[in-house]
């Protein structure tokens, strides 16, 4: 293991690290690992929590803190002192690092906040142990699903993308204009959703189907496949371009909404989606395992006054849109 000393004295940068949606989320079955493979399509948001990474001298313990309007007080072992530790243990990067972190994404909130400030720490840390970066993106990625299913997305480079596997395996997506620019308006209810628990709920609720029963989103489609995203996203409506009228007809859905209705919290999901409706949504869904609902909205004016609404009743309400650019943090460096 080589040790890298090529830092210089106080070197700062700063990352943004962007939220994720899950447009469409099917979950198989339970692995022999443990592990369920995905298929899913992943969007990156304009939502975004910036992380600063200073370096401080060798040996000096990792500094980490949070600040911004979702910070929470960091106890044991975060995912971003976890990426610290891998990178540490793979190169022999050796530098001391203050960490701070201004939180805008909801913890457990089914938007890969923790995902995507893991994959913020891998690419920063590459990027302060050489010139150019140390290690090859492969690489990355492969450390960076070590850490967590949802972190290769984040240092993939793609802004949307079907996702597949554990959710290593990646297959870059390229969205029409007009679907990148709808606005999103996200309802988080409050309450965290445990990923765990939400899988362990998937799994006892398969248990009491046939085997050639599946759950996947409670609409009694046929599953949708790569091609089937494309084709829906790529299909005109004549004689216009592809516009949100069309949405409701996409056979979207989320293997987790039907399992946590059904949940001590299930009338909380479903009021909000309802609400998401009723506000004028052309296509409402949860993200992820939850807890996060997002409702899709042709103009910013209506999600504006569906987001209005909606705080009446809610704690967390934002608009946010799709990004626009590549995943990979964008890095200011002094």
């Amino acid at each position: 293991m080589q040790i890298y000393g090529n830092i210089r004295p106080m070197s700062v940068i700063t990352v943004e690290a962007p939220a994720k949606l899950n447009l469409h989320l099917k979950v198989g079955r339970r692995r022999p690992d443990g592990f369920h493979d995905i298929e899913s399509l992943f969007l990156a948001l304009a939502l975004r929590d910036t992380l600063r990474f200073e370096t401080m001298p060798p040996g000096t313990p990792p500094e980490i803190s949070m600040n911004g309007p979702l910070a929470l007080q960091l106890g044991g072992e975060n995912i971003i002192l976890r990426a610290i530790s891998l990178f540490r243990e793979r190169t022999g990067f050796n530098a001391g690092l203050k960490v701070t972190v201004e939180k805008r994404i909801p913890m457990g909130g089914g938007l890969g906040g923790g995902s995507s400030d893991a994959a913020a720490a891998l690419g920063a840390l590459n990027r302060l142990a050489a010139d150019g970066g140390l290690l090859s993106g492969a690489e990355l990625a492969e450390m960076g699903a070590s850490l967590g299913s949802d972190v290769p997305f984040f240092l993939c480079g793609s802004p949307a993308a079907w996702v597949t596997g554990r959710g290593e395996r990646i297959q870059p997506l390229e969205l029409p204009e007009s679907i990148q620019n709808v606005a999103l308006v996200l309802v988080n209810p409050g309450f965290p959703s445990d990923t765990a628990e939400a899988y362990r709920l998937l799994d006892c609720m398969r248990e009491t189907l046939t085997e050639d029963t599946e759950v996947h989103g409670g609409h009694g489609e046929e599953n949708l496949g790569f091609s089937d995203i494309l084709n829906h996203l790529k299909t005109p409506c004549p004689p216009c371009p592809p516009c949100l009228r069309e949405i409701p007809s996409w056979r979207f859905s989320n293997d987790f909404l039907p399992v946590l209705a059904a949940s001590d919290k299930g009338l909380v999901y479903q009021h909000i989606i309802t609400g998401l409706r009723e506000q004028g949504a052309e296509f409402a869904g949860l993200s992820g395992s939850g807890s996060t609902c997002f409702g899709v909205f042709s103009g910013q004016d209506r999600a504006e006054s569906a987001r209005e609404a909606l705080l009446k009743r809610w704690p967390f309400v934002i608009i946010t849109f799709l990004l626009a650019r590549s995943t990979i943090p964008c890095y200011n460096r002094k």
